[in-house]
């Protein structure tokens, strides 16, 4: 093992000792009902074991949680089949009252957590949640007293029924003595727990803070795409998810072989369970594997480190169930696509201690594109073991095999793109891009008490590109030829990441506070070779005649280059509640970074290179909610990223890092409990900008000349106005520019971002009749026109795409039709910042997919 791995070795298995103050704050409940009465009142208040108690018998699974209005006030539901089973235990302290059923788990589609906020008058929050493996808390917090709490079982499950005390008259309930109604509780607010969380609305998300957050307490505008957004447009790409979410930009790939993810006009960053991802380096991002995706827009630095100023987007991996489950899709499409999955989750053991998920499909692809296709092949396995009732293990692992054409698209002339038609192919036929991706990790996720938990995770990635095309040189527009140079080259790309999270609650007085500690460290190293970029035949774009002269791969290598990275990062984060409709957020993170690089052309001596950088990033958000339904909030945060060792100034300084900062007011609306909207201006800013020298002949040379803007407005929407009519929309505007420049740029609009964008896709399925199971889909996205390059010497056209879905379902199976371009409209996505790569989006395609579960 060498030194560095050591290391962090050393560092893990020390943070994994650290242990906080176990001081606790423990809640408490109780209940009964006249309907069919179920004792809920036991001997013993203490936090039950499932495992202990008995533990041959299988875990019920309580499949929804939702909130209902009645003549009364509220009801909320345990959906389950098995209510007359489960055997709660009740608790309370302060003003909570908690209810813990064990030999339960909670599986809602949306994760494991169900949590409405200020749900009716005198009652702050209930939360449904799954406080280890085998058990569910509910919990119910009164604003100044106990609430009083009756509990019934019906065919739809287990019921609550709540109903608040006034702590000027009333003493809080104990776990021996049920309190006597009085006249201020005579007619009861009741709850009925049927939380059911299906639906394009997602209420809580973690990448804001690193903890489970609603939505609406958190002061930055975060949308969450879920994973039946994703089943009903037919999406399997990351960045055509996208494509839902406010002031994010698809642009099309860069250099043909990766992604590039864009929010508020300036780059983004991928993440997957909270660690950085760094697959889209090579690779297309799969949604195979992933829940949800939850966008954070603007810097966010505060908790992950060095990142780019237009936020980042993490994908949530779904988890092994605790129930059998088994899903197979095949799908056909247009230009030859072919793609089968397969999803399987269930317990290994009988006790349910032991459960794994494994997710894989197959995809062979044409394209609209002459000669390009597409080979890939994915898997990804997850075991999750219960150590104990207070400790889980994860392991998770994902291996991605890739091979297709790498298409840098068309070309610019004048001010448009060339009139060439969409499917011309400016490449080679033999020219393609070889991806493999592996990734390992583990999350261990320890709970002390109610108060005070622990997590440690760590993940390995492995990336091996391998690029063999001609790249483009130069174009002459009048004749058409467009010169090429040979290329080939191939990269190593590794990262080991691991990072250790304490989050702790308690109070200061009446003040609550949710603080979080954390340590990352990331070591990445790159190994890459590079071909000798001697010329190749020209091609004309007008009347293309292909080479097809191969030539030899590993005989053109003439440059050799390495990376070292290491990063460690220290961070803080308190969330406290001032009062129960006051939140203020703040917290800070300090990084340094090492970085060494070393070059080498062929026979010539090899340079070295070394930087060293350190930032502290701070973040300070507060959340008013003046009314149950409505959350104002104001932010400021800021982002960091390090330059490559190599980038120096004239007099040979090295660049310093580019850093960014964000003003951002909002409000956020919970219009029903199945439809939310947010509502947002920002005032982004990027400093230390990187940009070529005007006085060097050489166009490799750069200097740092100052900043870039974005501001702008952005509104989402999404959830379910009426049963089965679901709807995600979007709107927003950016102008985004260069302020401040030394090279003739300043006021030039930021490449490849529109003013303005809107997108609104909408579902309806029948409910009942003989039509029962059979829905319709409909989108309409529209992107406003963009300058193609900084010197805004052309433009990329607006355009309006249309997309439609037809589906049907019954029982336990699934199918759909998705028509995406429904006019045939033509559009380009983007370009790579120049005028040799201009991307055009597909014609109009069909798909057709059919799924079952068991």
């Amino acid at each position: 093992m060498d030194n560095q791995l050591q290391r962090l070795f050393l560092m893990t298995i020390t943070l994994l000792l650290i242990a906080p103050p176990a001081w606790s704050q423990q809640p408490k409940e109780e209940d009964t009902e006249n309907r069919k009465t179920k004792e809920l009142l036991t001997s013993s208040p203490q936090k039950p074991t499932a495992l202990s108690q008995n533990p041959s018998q299988t875990l019920i699974q309580v499949t929804g949680v939702r909130l209902e209005t009645t003549d009364k006030g509220i009801e909320v539901i345990l959906e389950t089949t098995q209510g007359d089973k489960l055997q709660p235990v009740n608790k309370s302290d302060d003003n909570n009252y908690i209810v813990d059923i064990p030999n339960a788990q909670l599986r809602l589609s949306s994760g494991d957590t169900f949590r409405q906020e200020n749900p009716v008058k005198d009652i702050t929050s209930v939360t449904v949640s799954n406080f280890d493996a085998n058990t569910i808390r509910v919990m119910v917090t009164g604003e100044a007293s106990t609430p009083q709490v009756e509990l019934f079982d019906s065919d739809e499950g287990l019921i609550f029924t709540v109903a608040p005390i006034a702590s000027t008259t009333q003493t809080p309930p104990t776990s021996e003595t049920p309190p006597e109604p009085t006249a201020e509780s005579q007619e009861p607010i009741e709850l009925v727990v049927t939380g059911e969380q299906d639906g394009y609305r997602i209420p809580d998300a973690s990448t804001a803070t690193k903890t489970d957050t609603p939505i609406r307490d958190i002061p930055q505008s975060i949308q969450v795409i879920p994973r039946e957004v994703l089943q009903d447009q037919g999406i399997i790409r990351v960045n055509d998810a996208l494509q839902n979410v406010s002031g994010a930009n698809n642009a099309g790939y860069y250099q043909g072989f990766s992604e590039y993810l864009s929010l508020r006009g300036f780059g983004a960053d991928t993440y997957r369970d909270g660690i950085r991802s760094y697959q889209n380096y090579g690779g297309f991002l799969e949604t195979a594997d992933i829940e949800r995706i939850e966008v954070l827009k603007g810097p966010a630095s505060v908790l992950f480190g060095d990142a780019q100023p237009g936020g980042l987007v993490n994908l949530v991996s779904k988890q092994p169930l605790n129930q059998p489950f088994y899903s197979f899709e095949g799908t056909v499409g247009s230009f030859s696509t072919y793609r089968g999955a397969i999803d399987l989750s269930g317990p290994i053991n009988q006790q349910q201690t032991v459960l794994y998920r494994f997710n894989a499909f197959y995809e062979n692809a044409g394209s609209f594109r002459d000669f390009v296709n597409s080979d890939r092949l994915f898997f990804a396995p997850k075991l999750q073991l219960a150590l104990s009732p207070n400790t889980t293990l994860t392991l998770d692992g994902v291996r991605l095999d890739e091979t297709r054409t790498a298409d840098d698209g068309l070309v610019a002339i004048g001010n448009r793109p060339a009139n060439l038609p969409r499917d011309r192919f400016l490449g080679e036929p033999f020219q393609n891009v070889e991806i493999d991706v592996t990734n390992f990790s583990y999350l261990l996720n320890h709970k002390f008490n109610d108060q005070w938990s622990i997590t440690n995770s760590f993940r390995a990635q492995f990336v091996n590109l391998a690029r063999y095309y001609p790249l483009r040189d130069s174009l002459d527009e009048e004749t058409g030829e467009l010169s090429r140079l040979r290329y080939f080259s191939e990269r190593k790309d590794n990262a080991y990441s691991t990072q250790t999270n304490v989050v702790g609650k308690f109070s200061t007085g009446s003040i609550k506070h949710q603080l979080l500690f954390g340590f990352e460290y990331t070591k990445i190293t790159e190994d890459g070779t590079f071909g000798d970029f001697t010329p190749y035949p020209s091609i004309n774009i007008f009347n293309p005649i292909y080479s097809r002269l191969e030539y030899p791969r590993q005989g053109i290598i003439d440059f050799f280059r390495n990376d070292n990275l290491d990063k460690y990062g220290f961070y803080f984060q308190d969330q406290i509640d001032l009062l129960t409709n006051l939140k203020l957020l703040a917290g800070g993170r300090f990084d340094i970074f090492e970085q060494t690089r070393s070059e080498r052309n062929l026979g010539e001596e090899k340079q070295e290179f070394e930087q060293s950088d350190s930032n502290f990033s701070p973040r300070l958000g507060i959340v008013y909610q003046p009314t149950q339904n409505i959350s104002l909030y104001a932010s400021y945060t800021t982002s960091f990223e390090p330059t490559f060792a190599t980038g120096r100034n004239g007099d040979g300084s090295p660049f310093k890092p580019e850093t960014g900062r964000q003003f951002e007011v909002g409000v956020k609306a919970d219009i029903s409990s199945n439809l939310s909207a947010t509502l947002a201006l920002y005032d982004l800013r990027k400093q230390n900008v990187a940009a070529d020298d005007p006085n060097s002949s050489d166009p490799n040379d750069q200097i740092q000349t100052g900043e870039q803007t974005s501001r702008g407005i952005e509104f989402d929407l999404a959830g379910e106005i009426l049963p089965g009519w679901k709807v995600i929309g979007s709107y927003g505007y950016i102008d985004s520019f260069v302020s401040q420049d030394t090279t003739g740029l300043e006021g030039r609009r930021r490449d490849n971002v529109p003013k303005h964008t809107a997108s609104l896709w909408t579902t309806y399925e029948f409910q009942k009749g003989s039509l029962q199971g059979f829905g319709l889909g409909l989108g309409v996205y529209f992107v406003g026109d963009r300058f193609g390059d900084l010197d805004n010497s052309y433009i990329l056209p607006s355009y309006v795409r249309t997309d439609a879905a037809l589906f049907y379902q019954r029982d336990n199976w699934k199918a759909a039709i998705n028509l995406r371009n429904l006019f045939n409209t033509e559009y380009f996505l983007g370009s790579d910042g120049g005028r040799l790569q201009v991307q055009p989006g597909a014609p109009f395609s069909v798909s057709g997919t059919l799924s079952i579960e068991f």
